[in-house]
């Protein structure tokens, strides 16, 4: 192997060229599989085919597909079992959509379920065009997402956070067991007040409530810097759980004064995608007003001493054991900074409701 420095550059700018060659191609023949097997579930909806050639339909058309494709796989009739639930799911949900609502349509989809194209709001529902982003995903994704999800708008989020993150299996499955739908932009903020109207909603959509701090080793009853400890010590699945776009900087990073005095916030992060700071202050202890004063002194330093001339507003975020959302809102009321609160959680949420559901059992038989 030649050792020529230009050599070894182009060399290296093939291989980056035919991985990237590599993943459009497989983005290609993903897309033309995915197309097939829509517009499969799509003719098996619209001919109502177990209604018009039986209930065995589905697996004497498995055995003609095998026959006719013998070295393809994909036609066994589980697959084309979950073809149709994949087709139905969609067409289904389409079908909600179109019913009388007193709401708009549009804020009903919100982003991300605007992307689907306008001419499947005007198309029969057995025959929807398949979302040219559904080529982005592999069907093991798409199986979990449509089995898993209960509504359009719910299944869209998965499908951009799998595309936007490139998520296995695995973590989409993850996800969707600790809810993260549901969780992802609910934390009690004051945004609107303290943040231009454009950023509002994307700074949201960077806070959950709660977070799923299920990972960690730390007994029931700690303190904040146990705690504090416990996540910087699993920092790579705390970045996980905070969400894409989050970089460590740094914990009790000292903040120096003017005047001499120092300060140190638990946690500071950097949001990349929104250039913009987080402080995180961790307590294991219910809500009180006093943290949000602490956490917007914080904040404004900060945005003093390390915010950048191309770094969008500094955010804080207070992540407690518990809150009182009225006590957390009139907290926030009249606080300059953008702030938010929200809580976190040492156990799986299915767990969690086992284990009710197994109390709940008990009492009603004592």
């Amino acid at each position: 192997m030649l050792a020529d420095t230009d050599y070894v550059q182009w060399l290296s700018d093939l291989k980056q060229r035919y991985r990237q060659s590599q993943a459009k191609a497989a983005v290609h023949v993903n897309h033309g599989m995915l197309e097939f097997y829509w517009s499969l579930g799509r003719d098996i909806v619209a001919l109502k085919a177990e209604s018009k050639w039986g209930s065995g339909i589905i697996n004497q058309l498995s055995v003609d597909l095998q026959n006719l494709f013998p070295s393809q796989k994909g036609f066994s009739a589980r697959n084309i079992w979950d073809i149709k639930k994949w087709y139905l799911f969609y067409s289904e949900q389409f079908i909600k959509l179109r019913q009388p609502v007193a709401e708009n349509l549009e804020t009903k989809l919100r982003q991300p379920v605007a992307e689907v194209e306008e001419a499947n709001r005007q198309q029969p529902v057995d025959d929807l065009d398949m979302p040219t982003k559904f080529a982005f995903v592999p069907w093991g994704h798409h199986i979990k997402i449509c089995t898993r999800c209960h509504s359009l708008q719910e299944a869209f989020f998965y499908i951009n956070q799998v595309i936007e993150g490139n998520w296995s299996r695995g973590r989409l499955e993850d996800e969707i067991k600790g809810d993260l739908f549901a969780r992802q932009g609910g934390a009690i903020t004051n945004f609107e007040n303290t943040l231009p109207a454009h950023q509002q909603e994307l700074a949201q959509e960077i806070l959950k409530d709660p977070y799923n701090f299920a990972f960690l080793d730390i007994e029931k009853e700690h303190d904040e810097k146990q705690l504090e400890e416990a996540l910087v010590s699993n920092i790579t699945r705390f970045l996980l759980e905070l969400g894409q776009g989050f970089s460590f900087v740094g914990r009790q990073m000292e903040l120096q004064m003017p005047g001499g005095q120092t300060f140190y916030p638990d946690l500071i992060f950097y949001h990349i995608p929104q250039h913009r700071y987080v402080v995180v202050e961790l307590k294991a202890v219910k809500y009180i007003p006093e943290f949000a004063g602490k956490l917007n002194f914080y904040v404004t330093a900060v945005d003093q001493l390390m915010k950048g001339e191309g770094d969008n507003p500094t955010v804080g975020l207070v992540i407690c054991k518990s809150t009182d959302k009225t006590v957390v809102e009139w907290s926030l009321k009249d606080i300059c900074k953008p702030l938010g609160v929200a809580t976190y959680q040492l156990e799986e949420v299915v767990e969690r409701t086992v284990r009710e559901i197994e109390m709940g059992n008990q009492a009603t038989h004592q």
